[in-house]
């Protein structure tokens, strides 16, 4: 088997992990999502630290730690990245898994508007009208709602963000996860703390099983994780971009199937204009590599967008 298809092969069980995850936190009931996200956040270094050690990166963990500007902006990566993983466990445990999904739909075009908003990059018609589908879905959601879908929108939003400090920092994905969940562990341990000396904790005071479950959630992003960086190393940043929607997808049929939640035309409507503006999204990034495009007079920062609209930045590593 060739490295390129062992790439592919590694990234997409990768995402289709990171998918069914949605099947793990209501499992993990009745344990709330407040109490299961410092449990996470309690974990992941323990997870990540094994990661690092294994694939040798302490000597980059430690560089880090050295540079206060990285430090910083990792430490406000993680407050983001938090806030992505406590929104979507408690989605996935009040039955918006359908609603999740649609946020991890919409990051893509949440990272393009980025791109324009913050660094001045420059779209292309198709770029502009493919963010104007995203829009037009979100309205019929709102719409139908009576509200704005604030579940999707609040993923989106986070990740988006999440995505476009680490592109500024600019270090390694283990390493980079390593020092965000080591920022955040201290509060976790207040909180768990606070709530188990106030008798308002369950994990350790319901079953064995829901114990596991609970120190589980910090293992259960670790072999996906492994997964990912190794697939990393074996295909380009613009085949992980197109294996992203794979989570999306996962969750989508998930929500759709396995917890039977209601797709109303608005819905349908809605996930269908947006399933156009990503193909449409996806193309064109594909039209702006292909040898064709290389003698393509357009300025460098409208090339730039495409990357960003390819690869969307779902290529980083701190999932849900």
């Amino acid at each position: 088997m060739s490295v390129a298809r062992q790439g592919v092969l590694l990234g997409v069980a990768a995402y289709v992990l990171w998918g069914l995850s949605a099947l793990y936190w209501p499992l993990v009931e009745p344990t709330g999502a407040v109490e299961i996200l410092a449990l996470r956040v309690l974990w992941s270094p323990v997870a990540v630290g094994l990661l690092v050690l294994a694939i040798g990166r302490r000597r980059q963990v430690t560089a880090i730690l050295r540079r206060p500007r990285d430090l910083a902006l990792l430490a406000l990566a993680g407050v983001l990245t938090s806030a992505n993983w406590g929104l979507f466990i408690w989605a996935t445990m009040s039955g918006h898994v359908v609603d999740a999904s649609l946020g991890y739909f919409i990051t893509p075009l949440v990272s393009v508007a980025l791109g324009v908003a913050l660094l001045g990059e420059r779209l292309r018609a198709w770029q502009w009208a493919a963010i104007g589908l995203g829009a037009a879905a979100v309205a019929v959601l709102t719409v139908a709602y009576g509200g704005l879908p604030w579940i999707a929108l609040g993923l989106a939003t986070t990740f988006g963000a999440y995505g476009l400090i680490k592109k500024r920092v600019g270090v390694g994905a283990a390493e980079g996860l390593m020092v965000e969940t080591a920022v955040l562990f201290p509060f976790a341990v207040v909180y768990t703390v606070v709530i188990q000396t106030s008798g308002q904790a369950t994990f350790g005071h319901v079953s064995v099983a829901n114990t596991l479950l609970g120190i589980g959630s910090g293992f259960v992003m670790m072999l996906p994780m492994l997964l990912f960086s190794a697939a990393t190393t074996r295909i380009p940043l613009s085949v992980v971009g197109m294996l992203q929607f794979i989570e999306p997808v996962v969750q989508f049929v998930i929500g759709v199937l396995v917890f039977r939640e209601v797709m109303s035309a608005a819905r349908w409507a809605a996930f269908g204009l947006l399933w156009v503006s990503l193909a449409m999204l996806t193309a064109e990034g594909l039209r702006r590599r292909s040898p064709a495009s290389a003698a393509d007079p357009a300025p460098r920062r409208s090339s730039r967008s495409s990357r960003t609209a390819s690869s969307a930045v779902r290529d980083q590593e701190g999932r849900p």
